[in-house]
């Protein structure tokens, strides 16, 4: 490429910086993509960017991809390059983004971990006899009994549960309410955490779990907490927030087969991406053939 398409690869890595404070790490990480963009363009002859069309772009990504990355990565790359050439088009470099409607290869979806009842049941079995340990469970309780996200659950406040319904109000993704049913052993955790709660949290604090400090408790505490938890119940696993939240939709499906019910509660705006718990569900019960059905279960 001429020098002068080059030198605004540079460009765009000072503006990741100092207009859209980017970590160095990250800019660098743009930069990266950008750069073997760079290096396809001058290998094919594309002098400049305003030579630059789709065409050119769904053979860059094919050939990322014939040489061995994945289709995620492949993905992350012509992310990289959008916002490179939005850029440019801010500039006036170029009147449109080639790369709008280039896709990457499809990746495959890897299906969830999650904890089999059993070992859930283990895990909430915890000895509650200290403040922390009483937040604890009740945080555990309700992520298992009603599906939360993290934030979901940083976020709320004293009056998100409606002890007489047995519900919750939270908050989700795009500022998304929905209220969600809460189980009767979690709603006796929240009770014995609520008692204790008044001697922890700080003056005028609404949240409705704390931390140390008194003030709402952080994303990096909960995960830290739920982590020890598991290795003091002797679980296999790495355990964290999210995996409750997986454990959750896969048991209600198996249970329920009420794909759109699951949706629901999850909050998930596309039942597309429930639906990789129904593959969860497969494979259970495809267990159950393998050890059951005479002409299925292997010899020994």
């Amino acid at each position: 490429m001429k020098p002068e398409a080059r030198r605004w690869r540079d460009r765009f890595g000072t503006h990741l910086g100092t207009e859209r404070r980017l970590s160095p790490h990250t800019a660098a990480n743009y930069l990266r993509e950008i750069d073997a963009l760079v290096i396809w363009c001058e290998v094919n002859q594309v002098a400049s960017w305003k030579s630059l069309d789709a065409q050119h772009l769904r053979l860059f990504a094919a050939r990322s991809h014939a040489g061995g990355l994945s289709p995620r990565s492949v993905q992350r790359r012509l992310s990289a390059v959008r916002t490179f050439l939005r850029y440019l088009q801010r500039e006036r470099v170029i009147t449109q983004n080639p790369a709008a409607d280039v896709r990457a290869p499809k990746a495959t979806r890897r299906l969830p971990e999650t904890l089999d009842v059993d070992q859930m049941s283990r895990l909430l079995d915890i000895q509650a006899d200290d403040p922390l340990a009483l937040r604890d469970r009740a945080i555990m309780e309700l992520f298992y009994s009603s599906g939360l996200r993290l934030s979901e659950l940083i976020g709320l406040d004293l009056g998100a549960i409606d002890f007489a319904d047995r519900t919750v109000r939270v908050t989700g993704k795009g500022n998304k309410s929905r209220i969600l049913p809460v189980g009767r052993k979690a709603i006796d955790a929240l009770k014995a955490w609520l008692k204790v709660r008044g001697d922890h949290a700080g003056a005028g604090e609404t949240a409705l779990f704390t931390g140390g400090k008194g003030r709402r408790v952080g994303h990096r505490t909960i995960q830290m907490r739920i982590a020890r938890w598991a290795r003091l119940q002797g679980l296999p696993v790495h355990v964290h927030p999210h995996l409750f939240r997986h454990s959750f939709a896969s048991h209600l499906l198996e249970s329920s087969q009420d794909l759109r019910g699951v949706q629901e509660l999850l909050g998930h705006a596309d039942i597309s991406t429930t639906q990789v718990y129904t593959h969860l569900d497969f494979q259970h019960l495809a267990r159950i053939y393998d050890q059951a059905h005479p002409r299925a279960r292997r010899k020994t």
